[in-house]
């Protein structure tokens, strides 16, 4: 279907067919930009002239060094210039690219290190004592070591193994890079946060990450020279891709070790970003800024959030501050965003401000890199768009992972029927957007009603006091399991229990009001979600 009848020479060549690849974009941005500036930390400052000459260097190092097209290269770095350079300079050698979480225990690390079969690792100097922990609890060889120190940071180097630069040295700059032979080849290796086991190594094709750089630049209406902080860790998503994607735009990588809304604030007053990614928490802290820590700026800030659903009362909060928020809704395996609140203009523009927010926490529409996102029932029968109807969110396009990387069973699994099953619950509203009402295992299910955790957490951050919340389902004798909620307050702020559940109970039916607050910390991931499986282990012990 779809072939003439004769097509006598018209065939695939080197002419008129390329494999896509991210790497293409920093190739084309040394030719077409190689003296505006690529990537920013501190003192520090590349032009993309400077940017491809050490990526290519980093890439014949490592050639030099034994890494064979396919092996696994790991980094475990917080985001500063090497992790970007590595970002393009591992692939470029042929390797794969493993961004290991630098939050993660010792036990984790040597797995993974073990599973994803690590040839070499790049490591920042804070982190050489705990990769040197995992390298020891390894069952495998150990991977080459190099150390990556940050004197800006107040890292100096230990001295333990071969540094950065000197390996660097090593290389040439005008190394031939090792591009794709076949779009589909290997380019990076994620692992899941592994929360209920080992964590799943989710593996990525070039072809993806290329057509997610291009679909994210079309979903957020971006021009060219923009200047992108790295909030999203590289370690996330491979920092949802963009850091492969800003040379497509001749942009600028501003690299942001600590995030602090004084951080946040500097570089958007000192360096002039643009855009940025992170999760609702990174919004709230904007929000809840000391006065000291804020900078006044004159231009808007495009934020995409994303990692759980924001609260309509914090983009409310964040937007009169100067910054332009679009939802967007991913995973691990799928590169990243693969759905945006894509906003309706002056139709949507002159709603009263409480509807508006509430559209802004929608989870929205598929991207254009997206071949179809839908909500299923079980039997994988779409749903229909009526507001009310809930089912699993179900994913095809091609920034879908190749599957999970030695585990054929999870990835039939995940693929089933054709679809990436997401795990997610979500109705979809009459105008086609997608709502997340929950993930499936945050369910409450309160005798026999269905409570949507995303919901009351939504109700909770109405409420002036509340800084941070998460709830979970509370074991209860009589209706199986009710409605917990964690709560982190505002400094300064104080707010009780009773007033908490009564507030609520204004806004929520009766049987989905918490019945117990626990005023708390919350513990978060390094990307900033809550973990609520730690809150559940709570009731574990109890």
């Amino acid at each position: 279907m779809g072939w003439m009848a004769d097509e006598t020479g018209l065939d695939k060549c080197a002419a008129n067919f390329v494999p896509l690849t991210p790497l293409s974009h920093l190739r084309r941005a040394a030719q077409i930009f190689p003296d505006r500036e690529a990537l920013v930390y501190g003192k520090t400052r590349l032009t993309y002239r400077a940017y491809h000459a050490r990526v290519s260097r980093l890439a014949s190092a490592l050639a030099k060094a034994g890494i064979k097209p396919g092996d696994v290269v790991a980094t475990v770095l917080p985001n500063i210039p090497a992790a970007a350079e590595t970002t393009f300079g591992v692939p470029a050698s042929g390797a794969v690219l493993n961004t290991i979480n630098i939050r993660l225990d010792v036990d984790t690390i040597g797995y993974i290190f073990d599973h994803g079969g690590a040839k070499a690792v790049f490591v920042d100097t804070a982190f050489m004592p705990v990769v040197a922990k995992a390298i020891a609890v390894m069952s495998g060889p150990a991977p080459m070591v190099i150390e990556v120190p940050d004197p800006q940071a107040g890292h100096q180097p230990t001295g333990s193994a071969t540094l950065y630069e000197d390996f660097l040295a090593t290389g040439d700059a005008d190394f031939d890079w090792v591009m794709p032979k076949d779009e589909w080849e290997s380019l990076a290796l994620n692992y899941t946060s592994g929360t209920t086991g080992r964590p799943k190594g989710v593996v990525y094709h070039h072809r993806g990450a290329y057509l997610m750089t291009m679909g994210t630049v079309v979903s957020w209406q971006m021009v060219l020279y923009p200047r992108y902080l790295t909030i999203v860790p590289l370690f996330h998503c491979n920092g949802w891709n963009h850091t492969w994607m800003i040379p497509l735009l001749g942009g600028t990588v501003i690299c942001c070790r600590d995030i602090t809304a004084r951080a946040v604030y500097d570089a958007i007053a000192d360096e002039g970003v643009t855009h940025f990614g992170g999760a609702p928490i990174v919004l709230n802290m904007i929000v809840n800024a000391k006065p000291e820590a804020r900078r006044p700026f004159d231009h808007i800030v495009k934020v995409f959030t994303a990692g759980a659903p924001p609260p309509a009362a914090t983009l409310r909060a964040i937007e009169p501050l100067g910054f332009d928020v679009t939802q967007v809704y991913g995973l691990t395996e799928t590169y990243g965003h693969v759905t945006e609140c894509l906003w309706h203009g002056a139709a949507w523009d002159n709603l009263p401000a409480e509807e508006r927010y509430a559209i802004k926490a929608r989870t929205g529409i598929m991207m254009p890199m997206m071949e179809d996102i839908a909500v299923m029932d079980p039997a994988m029968t779409p749903l229909p768009w009526d507001g009310t109807a809930q089912g699993e969110i179900m994913i095809r396009g091609n920034s879908v992972m190749k599957g999970y990387l030695k585990n054929p069973k999870a990835t039939a699994e995940s693929f089933a029927g054709g679809y990436f099953h997401s795990g997610d619950l979500a109705y979809t509203l009459p105008d086609g957007y997608i709502k997340i009402a929950d993930r499936a295992k945050d369910i409450i299910i309160s005798g026999g009603e269905n409570i949507s955790s995303v919901e009351v957490e939504g109700a909770l951050m109405h409420h002036p006091a509340v800084s941070l919340c998460a709830v979970v389902a509370m074991p209860d004798e009589k209706w199986g399991e009710v409605p917990c909620a964690f709560v982190e307050l505002k400094e300064g702020a104080s707010v009780t229990e009773a007033a908490l559940i009564a507030h609520c109970r204004s806004r929520l039916a009766g049987f989905a009001t918490p019945k117990k607050v626990v005023f708390q910390e919350l513990p978060k991931t390094s990307t900033g979600k809550i973990q609520k499986f730690e809150l559940r282990a709570q009731f574990r012990k109890t």
